[in-house]
């Protein structure tokens, strides 16, 4: 892909794990409203997700933003596959689409 080490980490991390949370804060300390938006989603459908807090890590927050291409935060990756932000994962939660595409991830949620 690139010898950017930012980048090498970011796709790791989504390749390790299922479900993958860039966001401002903690999933149990959200620094940030649209954070806490997607945390309070993944929570409600109980996704078990992994929360990695960009305000730690400079070149981290920069470097999610050029990896997606996408210039905010939070972004969730399932699978490896980038979802988006906090919009985007509040409506597809309000209209079962998430739901839906967890399903077809193999990722357990509530129903």
């Amino acid at each position: 892909m690139t010898d950017n080490p930012v980048f090498t980490r970011i796709q790791q991390e989504i390749d390790e794990t299922p479900v993958v949370l860039f966001m401002k804060g903690t999933p149990v300390f959200p620094q940030c409203g649209f954070s806490g938006a997607v945390v309070h989603v993944l929570t409600q459908l109980g996704v078990k997700f992994k929360g990695i807090d960009v305000l730690t890590d400079p070149d981290l927050r920069e470097g999610i933003k050029q990896f997606t291409n996408w210039p905010t935060i939070p972004q969730l990756y399932v699978k490896g596959e980038f979802v988006g932000g906090a919009d985007i994962v509040r409506e597809m939660y309000q209209t079962g689409e998430l739901q839906q595409f967890l399903d077809t991830k193999g990722v357990e949620h509530a129903a």
